[in-house]
């Protein structure tokens, strides 16, 4: 069953190659880290939720709103397969009630904070831009795009990126929470400039302020899709008995 549906609408894809050291405590049990061409990635992501519904009914106020959240990405083998996913280390969006919401039915890491958003739209190019504060410092992430979709190649960077289908979130060392999420396959627009205005150490916490004098490895404009999030699964893991439980 979904727990919610939505649009996620043009998704800015900031990718930042790291050292896998500084994503270990981060990592939920019966996961590991994901890599691509032997590279560590976190992702600063923003993009525009759309038509948002909770068991299926639009809260008022609560139906379009902005997103930036910083991610990584990893692998859960099950059933003789593996399953590739992603972990928040922080989301922020504009509404408290969402931040309430997420934090304590799913224990993610949501943050409430002023946001705004921007499209120009050129004769050529779209240019898209997210915006949050931290108390009167607004950072922003900003990326040109040409118009025309494009498919996002099979075995690509890009492809590692956005092809990821399930949340997984630490709860502690024995139990990590598994949710599902549902989308096409998405396009991307070709990315011709870009830029990042952001304070990392306030936004993240000092082990990210590395961050600020990175440059990424990688940007994309993914155009998104409707999307669905299925209620979330308890993987529980007992050390004594070496074996997992789905509750």
């Amino acid at each position: 069953m979904n727990f919610l549906k939505a649009e996620w609408k043009n998704l800015a894809l900031f990718n930042y190659e790291v050292d896998a050291g500084i994503l270990e405590k981060y990592v939920p049990t019966g996961t590991e880290i994901d890599i691509w061409n032997n590279k560590y990635y976190v992702s600063l992501v923003g993009f525009m939720f759309k038509n948002t519904k909770v068991l299926g009914l639009k809260v008022p106020f609560h139906i379009n709103f902005e997103e930036v959240n910083l991610r990584f990405y990893v692998k859960r083998f099950e059933n003789g397969e593996w399953k590739r996913g992603v972990v928040f280390i922080k989301e922020i969006v504009p509404k408290s009630a969402i931040t309430f919401v997420a934090n304590t039915l799913y224990q993610e890491h949501y943050e409430t904070q002023k946001m705004r958003h921007e499209v120009v739209e050129n004769e050529n190019t779209n240019t898209f831009i997210y915006q949050w504060a931290n108390k009167e410092k607004w950072n922003s992430i900003q990326l040109e795009t040409r118009k025309k979709p494009i498919e996002i190649e099979i075995g690509s960077e890009a492809e590692f990126i956005t092809e990821h289908y399930f949340g997984y979130t630490k709860i502690n060392n024995q139990l990590t929470f598994e949710y599902e999420v549902t989308h096409p396959r998405w396009e991307q627009l070709e990315v011709i400039t870009h830029n990042t205005d952001i304070d990392f150490v306030k936004t993240y916490g000092s082990e990210f302020e590395f961050l600020q004098t990175t440059n990424p490895t990688s940007v994309f404009l993914a155009k998104g899709s409707k999307i669905g999030v299925k209620n979330k699964r308890k993987l529980e893991f007992i050390p004594q008995l070496e074996h997992e439980m789905t509750i």
